[in-house]
């Protein structure tokens, strides 16, 4: 991964105010009705934790796994062709067998992933996304999501924000992540990126049309360069979901498999010498 300004300042300044991504700081209101609306979902749950997720199929959302670390019931919220809010049920969610729950992103040595398989299908004017193929760097991506627009003020969340990056290339700790910076900042100095509530939102390559989920973000840090101590603005981790292709296929067939007879509500118990980890909405 090349950057202007030492590995070492790098380095510390990613390990030490990392943080999970909880809206799009530097970036842009989406007011486009064939844009992110259409793919990106807000994830909520009954204790508070507020994150993005991408559509990938009618019943399916693609999210990060940290995000539901808290328990409690989940529901997502898609918005309308005139951007009112739709809540549904989720009734079950299934992180990535990697993934480690109490770990910092720095020590976090599985993937940030989860599935959601909601009650009933997303509404029809929710376009779900297509798996994209690996992310190079010096690509540009359009990451989305709902959350704080500025650092430390927490009514600027809940409003779908876009904004456009570059891949700086990969970033290794305990597992490996895909880093984007602001296209002029380039992580120097604060920029566009990803904050608290964009966690689990989709990076689609190029300017977003393609409709090419390349990635899923996982968590921010602040710049390089800054007077202040800051968790955004300066560099997104992004999941590569090429990486996990054939966990989220399996994955999929297996949530939609279940439950198509039983009411909701009803618990589901995970089959006999199951590698996955299930639980369901209260």
């Amino acid at each position: 991964m090349t950057f202007r300004g030492p590995a070492l300042a790098l380095t510390a300044a990613l390990c030490a105010a990392a943080s999970p991504a909880l809206a799009v700081v530097g970036g842009e209101l989406s007011r486009d009705v064939d844009g992110p609306r259409s793919w990106t979902v807000r994830v909520e749950t009954s204790r508070g934790e507020l994150c993005s997720g991408a559509a990938i199929a009618p019943e399916l959302v693609l999210t990060a796994a940290h995000c539901l670390m808290g328990g409690g019931s989940v529901s997502v919220v898609s918005l309308d062709p005139r951007f009112r809010d739709r809540r549904q049920a989720v009734i079950a969610v299934l992180p990535h067998p990697t993934f480690v729950p109490g770990t910092t992103p720095r020590t976090q040595p599985g993937a940030d992933l989860a599935l959601l398989r909601l009650a009933a299908p997303l509404p029809a004017d929710i376009e779900p996304l297509s798996l994209g193929s690996g992310l190079w760097q010096g690509e540009t991506v359009t990451m989305a999501g709902y959350g704080l627009a500025v650092e430390n003020n927490k009514r600027t969340a809940r409003k779908l924000r876009e904004t456009q990056l570059v891949n700086a290339g990969n970033y290794t700790t305990a597992n490996t992540v895909k880093v984007a910076v602001d296209t002029q900042a380039m992580g120097e100095a604060p920029g566009a990126g990803a904050c608290r509530g964009d966690s689990g939102g989709p990076v689609l390559r190029g300017n977003g049309t393609s409709h090419d989920l390349v990635g899923i973000v996982s968590w921010s840090s602040g710049p390089l360069n800054s007077h202040v101590r800051r968790i955004c603005g300066g560099f997104t981790a992004i999941t590569p979901v090429n990486d996990y292709r054939s966990w989220i296929s399996e994955a999929s067939s297996q949530l939609l498999a279940m439950g198509r007879e039983r009411r909701r509500g009803d618990p589901v118990p995970p089959r006999e010498n199951s590698s996955w980890s299930w639980w369901f909405s209260r």
